[in-house]
């Protein structure tokens, strides 16, 4: 295979990623989005694997290694995969990154130690040129980063673990910003002294800062900001992986790393956006607020209306324009199926319907739109939340099933510890029903005054029990 052919299928396989990246931004034709991702990948690995048995003069013995870790990490994923409930899908993409970070520490660390397997010698000598050794060194510290920091936030985002640093709320310290300032400019002699000697031990040091940097650049972060954490992650994972691209000479790896980490950017830029963050304040680690005394007064005891599925059924029954703001309490009843339901028999009752997303309800980007095209709802009736936000005044009912900060009127009131984040402005319907399993405090910890409006009707319970009930009790 000649090197002109490579060169030609990379550029082939990276026609197809972008192709499905375009694919993969609307729901109607992320479908063809993800063929083409799986096709484009297959032609990267077959090229890949043909240009390995080209460089060791037909001989495809090397050959099994790459196909031993294909068929073990290729069945341990489709494992995953397939036992992996759709709540969990934040943690699995979590841990991808994890592991995608880990990889690029291995391939820069091997790179390091064995540069002629790489091609990256001087002169057929073990001497890395300069240029390579800048690359290697900002891979393997990127990497560093995303591992340990995508360690920190599936710890966080799982909630079972009882390390504190697992927790869902911030860890701070006094300092914190001056430590992770002086790790950073540790980082950058640490990478001159490698680019200057190829030493291994200014190597490790790279390491180890890199590590210790993940976590203390996530711990400080609220479990209410995991959303953004996890699309930043995603970036930092594409960029490791365009670093060791460069270091190896690999288009294919280059252009697939960056096209992960610009588009991770792009969309951690838009999250930032939607919840009133700054974008550099991600970066630096910088954001999520103390919830201390959020969570302090969402334990005071206050009434509140509550009814019954029956009650809610009701009043469904007898509006005109009803909007559905599904939350992660759904996700974790595995409700979407009932709630689909409901509304087909709402509109079949001559009542509008309509889906509210918010871009951070659940635990991901996306998680509320993915869980609602497992359910087939029509593409037609779920809005974003700038084109649905203007129509809560005009409607009858907002029936809100497991969400919490994503509608609190607390983002309207200056000192709240979400003031100025962009909700679902749910609080303007005519009546509002809330479906939770109890008054507990949202993920980021604070009291909601929606729940206490005279308009409001909670409804306490599983949301599939509970949506249930309301599609047999709908007449």
């Amino acid at each position: 295979m000649s090197l002109n052919l490579v060169t030609l299928l990379y550029l082939l396989a990276s026609v197809c990623f972008i192709q499905a990246l375009k694919g993969l931004s609307h729901p109607t034709t992320s479908i063809r989005g993800n063929l083409f991702g799986m096709v484009g990948m297959t032609i990267a690995g077959l090229t890949t694997a043909a240009l390995i048995v080209k460089l060791a003069d037909g001989n495809a013995f090397g050959l099994s290694y790459v196909l031993a870790g294909l068929v073990i990490g290729g069945g341990l994923g489709a494992y995953m995969a397939n036992k992996v409930e759709m709540t969990k899908m934040p943690e699995l993409v979590a841990f991808m990154h994890s592991m995608i970070g880990l990889a690029a520490v291995f391939i820069a660390a091997t790179a390091v130690l064995e540069p002629a397997a790489f091609g990256i010698t001087v002169a057929g000598s073990s001497t890395i040129p300069g240029g390579n050794r800048v690359e290697l060194a900002l891979g393997a510290f990127i990497g560093a980063v995303t591992f340990s920091g995508s360690v920190i936030a599936f710890g966080k985002l799982s909630g079972k673990y009882k390390f504190r640093l697992f927790q869902g709320a911030p860890v701070s310290f006094t300092g914190q910003h001056k430590l992770n300032l002086a790790l950073g400019l540790a980082a950058v002699v640490s990478c001159y002294g490698f680019w200057e000697t190829q030493s291994w031990a200014a190597f490790n040091t790279i390491l180890v800062i890199g590590f210790a940097l993940g976590v203390l650049l996530i711990i400080p972060i609220g479990g209410a900001d995991m959303p953004v954490v996890v699309s930043m992650l995603n970036s930092y994972s594409g960029w490791a992986a365009a670093g060791i691209g460069f270091s190896l000479n690999n288009s294919m790896l280059i252009i697939a790393g960056s096209l992960v980490g610009s588009s991770g950017a792009i969309l951690s830029y838009i999250m930032c956006k939607a919840m009133n963050r700054s974008f550099f304040n991600v970066i630096g680690g910088g954001f999520g607020g103390d919830t201390t005394s959020a969570a302090a007064g969402g334990a005071v005891q206050r009434n509140v209306k509550s009814g019954s599925a029956d009650d809610a059924a009701f009043v469904l029954s007898n509006a005109e324009t009803v909007i559905i703001v599904p939350g992660y309490g759904l996700a974790v009843a595995r409700a979407q199926h009932a709630v689909k339901e409901l509304a087909q028999k709402l509109t079949d009752h001559g009542v509008t319907v309509k889906y509210a997303i918010h871009p951070v309800a659940g635990r991901m980007p996306g998680h509320m739109n993915v869980l609602l095209a497992e359910a087939e709802v029509p593409y037609d009736q779920v809005f974003e939340m700038e084109d649905i936000n203007a129509e809560f005044g005009q409607a009858d009912v907002a029936i809100i099933l497991g969400a919490n900060d994503v509608v609190n009127p607390a983002a309207h009131v200056k000192g709240s510890p979400i003031y100025g984040m962009p909700i679902l402005e749910a609080f303007k319907a005519k009546t509002v029903i809330v479906n939770k399993r109890s008054m507990a405090a949202g993920y980021a910890g604070l009291d909601n005054e929606l729940f206490y409006m005279d308009k409001t009707m909670m409804v306490f319970g599983d949301a599939k029990k509970v949506v249930e009930d309301m599609v047999k009790a709908v007449e």
